[in-house]
């Protein structure tokens, strides 16, 4: 879900010299939320706030996802309930995956109107936010949208503030920062994994191992184009968490630390025993050769690979896809914890002419059970079917799934997926327990940087790491050799300004802790 994060901040500097000026500085989430006074409405008034809506508005969002084969069906059913709940339709714009790293930043300097837009700490919203992207909603979200206004949890309206004013709204649905292999046990030749539970990359590498020498023609290790997110991995289990909170990152930090530090991937003194194992695999054959011009993201999914690293969420999916695969699951993460809310969040493009109208939408799509179900998905009886227990099927994943604006899920009106994995609730529910009794990785869930102060020397280094530790780390290049031009190669683009600046927004979100 929500993918690839390196060429859209690479892309993201044409974005911000667009709308230099526009937006204000800051750091977000370090101030008190704004007063929500002004509320008005109940749940299932679409007029909340005294909109007027005797003239019908035509609403244009944005979605980051390739546009599902059967949406035209979709479109005409919510459309048709829309129109009869708030004299309002929708037009759904799609920037495929292909083309989002691109398309997507510069959407907002274009000059297009349309009026909402998918939005997400890996898609940069606090930047975007900053140059004047996005619509400041502190006279719009708790006016127009009250119902999921005071639905938000109160770290959610923390999150989604810079300068103590909000630019988002995040979704209310918790998620979860655990992360690891997603790996069948059941294979079409008849072989079937009865081995060591996998429980950490020692583990793993003996189920590959397996499936090497017993499933011929599959592919052990999923990776492709985006690189392996085994480093990542490798540095959660070990107790860091990165310092953007998602994969593909260049500084971590350790939680436990009263005042963290940030290090990076070559100062840790385990890197080398991480780039001879990911040698080790590459000379085993676990992934190709080719990986890194490999464009095929869901090779596991589709039978084409055994295992991949991914979330819980990815792994029901998989798991109710192809239910005689015996996929399971494990997260690595050492110190688990909320994602924060912002991870999927909606905003209001700073081009809207309805404004209001696209607020009031989103309070009645987050309260209303039939508007929701309709939007998230589709047509009941042809795109999904529900059970007594009301989890949802879907009746042609070739047609239509669920929509790809996370943003919209709500804890009240989220359903889950019939066919998902037995253990799926309670690896939620003990993630729970975790983080309740480990709170010394939550306190940093809404830590987000900001690179507004180092654009031209964080993208300097994103590229270098995509182009020199990427084949490091799959054992395309000599480990020691390798790492050490890395090294040299980070330096010369700026690692250092890029770690004094990020450093000193951990120290002054440390220190707003206290």
């Amino acid at each position: 879900m929500k993918k690839r994060i390196i060429s859209c901040i690479l892309a993201a500097g044409l974005l911000m010299t667009a709308l230099a000026g526009c937006g204000g500085s800051g750091s977000a989430g370090t101030k008190a939320a704004p007063d929500g006074g002004g509320a008005a409405g109940s749940g299932q008034e679409a007029g909340a706030g005294g909109l007027d809506l005797s003239k019908e508005v035509n609403l244009v969002m944005y979605i980051v996802s390739d546009r599902p084969a059967g949406q035209d069906v979709v479109d005409e059913n919510f459309n048709k309930l829309l129109k009869e709940k708030m004299n309002t339709t929708l037009t759904l714009n799609w920037i495929p995956w292909a083309d989002y790293s691109n398309k997507y930043p510069l959407l907002f300097s274009s000059g297009e109107e349309f009026d909402m837009a998918y939005t997400s700490n890996w898609l940069n919203w606090t930047q975007l936010a900053r140059k004047g992207a996005f619509m400041n909603l502190d006279s719009l979200w708790p006016v127009y949208a009250p119902d999921n206004f005071a639905a938000a949890s109160e770290q959610a309206k923390r999150e989604a503030l810079i300068d103590g004013s909000y630019y988002v709204v995040p979704t209310q649905l918790a998620t979860y920062h655990g992360y690891g292999p997603i790996y069948r046990t059941r294979f079409e030749n008849g072989a079937e994994y009865t081995g060591e539970a996998i429980k950490d990359f020692v583990t793993l590498e003996s189920y590959l191992d397996w499936v090497r020498e017993n499933v011929p023609g599959i592919q052990p290790f999923d990776v492709y184009a985006e690189g392996s997110q085994a480093d990542d991995v490798w540095m959660y289990e070990k107790g860091y968490n990165s310092a953007k909170g998602a994969t593909n990152e260049m500084l971590f930090y350790d939680p436990t630390q009263e005042n963290p530090k940030l290090i990076t991937l070559y100062e840790y003194e385990e890197v080398g025993e991480f780039l001879a194992m990911m040698n080790r695999w590459n000379q085993k054959g676990f992934f190709s050769k080719s990986a890194l011009s490999d464009t095929d993201g869901v090779k596991t999914q589709n039978g084409l690979a055994a295992t991949r690293l991914h979330n819980i969420d990815t792994y029901a999916e998989h798991y109710a896809m192809h239910p005689d695969w015996g996929f399971k699951y494990a997260s690595f993460v050492k110190h688990n914890s909320h994602l924060p809310y912002t991870q999927d969040s909606m905003a209001i493009a700073h081009t809207s002419k309805n404004p209001e109208r696209a607020m009031a939408f989103w309070n009645l799509l987050t309260t209303d059970r039939e508007l929701y179900d309709a939007f998230y998905f589709g047509v009941l009886g042809t795109t999904y079917e529900l059970n007594e227990a009301g989890e949802f099927r879907l009746l042609d994943t070739n047609q239509y799934m669920t929509t790809s604006m996370w943003a919209v899920r709500t804890n009240e009106l989220h359903r889950v997926r019939d066919g998902y994995p037995a253990d799926y609730n309670p690896i939620r529910e003990q993630w729970e327990k975790d983080i309740a009794a480990d709170p010394s990785s939550e306190r940093f869930a809404s830590f987000v940087i900001d690179t507004s102060n180092i654009e031209t020397e964080y993208a300097a280094c994103l590229g270098v790491h995509q182009q020199y530790w990427w084949p490091l780390e799959l054992g395309y290049t000599d480990p020691v050799a390798g790492l050490a031009e890395y090294r040299s190669k980070m330096e010369a683009a700026g690692i250092d300004k890029v770690r004094e600046e990020i450093q000193k927004q951990l120290d002054a979100y440390v220190a707003a802790m206290q």
